[in-house]
């Protein structure tokens, strides 16, 4: 599942195409995605300028003036920005023309994502109403985390990992977060001291600022907006990593099922 770096990654790559940029048309091919494509998504939307490309969590959100588009790509979805005699593919479910002469497609083969109409603030939407703190933001801190932490008896992997903590922290970086802090991943969270929180709010902002400068995990099926691979996977210190030796101290690396998710650590470097 593309994750908050693939996401930054994508809304990078093809704001500068669509920033300023009338929509000439748009067709729905497919409107069944997990929630329908409202069925006069075309009108509202075409002939109106682009103004601005934006993200909240995993969410894109392009302004159109007198509304938002809400586009999230779901478990395996993708856009492209192409020329507009590119051949369709299976799964190019909804396309957007600009005046430009190209094409923007989100391609979605299981059909997770979602493709939405707003006209009034993006952040009431039901949707993004009640999400965390974007994690590079500055709402996200030591004391934000060590208060969210108080008598939960949650693993903080799992507390990290929940949306309405903060958002974007996906298993991947969670994993390699916590590696970088010295925390196990099983740790109660209410366990968790503030000067711990302090280290972990840091390691999170360092793994998601690698992740965005570099693309994004290797997922199967994710790619950026040109068909490119993202390659974080390369970099990766822990996740993945079972038996292999710890970069840091030589110790082979331990595989915990968390929530039916896969957690990995190291029992030497974390505690």
């Amino acid at each position: 599942m593309p994750e908050l770096p693939e996401v930054e990654t994508t809304r990078r790559g093809i704001e500068p195409h669509l920033a300023g940029r009338r929509i000439t048309t748009v067709t729905v091919r497919e409107p069944r995605l997990r929630w329908p494509v409202p069925g006069d998504l075309p009108a509202r939307l075409t002939g109106h300028t682009i103004r601005a490309i934006s993200r909240r969590a995993k969410y894109l959100l392009a302004d159109i003036g007198d509304g938002t588009l809400i586009i999230h790509l779901g478990m395996s979805g993708s856009l492209r920005l192409v020329d507009p005699a590119t051949p369709l593919r299976p799964h190019d479910h909804v396309e957007i023309r600009l005046d430009s002469g190209r094409c923007l497609r989100l391609h979605d083969p299981r059909r997770f994502g979602a493709v939405l109409w707003t006209r009034d603030d993006p952040s009431t939407h039901a949707l993004l109403a009640r999400l965390g703190p974007e994690p590079l933001s500055d709402a996200f801190n030591e004391a934000y985390l060590h208060r969210s932490t108080r008598r939960r008896r949650v693993a903080i992997k799992q507390h990290l990992m929940n949306s309405h903590v903060v958002v974007g922290v996906g298993n991947i970086y969670a994993s390699e977060a916590l590696f970088l802090a010295g925390i196990r991943p099983g740790r109660a969270a209410g366990r968790l001291t503030r000067a711990e929180c302090a280290r972990l709010v840091q390691t999170i902002r360092q793994v998601l600022t690698e992740a965005i400068e570099q693309g994004g995990t290797t997922l199967r099926d994710f790619v950026r907006e040109d068909g490119s691979h993202g390659y974080f996977g390369q970099h990766l210190r822990v996740y993945g990593r079972t038996g292999q030796a710890c970069l840091t101290c030589e110790t082979p690396v331990k595989q915990l099922i968390q929530g039916n998710r896969s957690s990995y650590y190291c029992p030497a470097c974390q505690r």
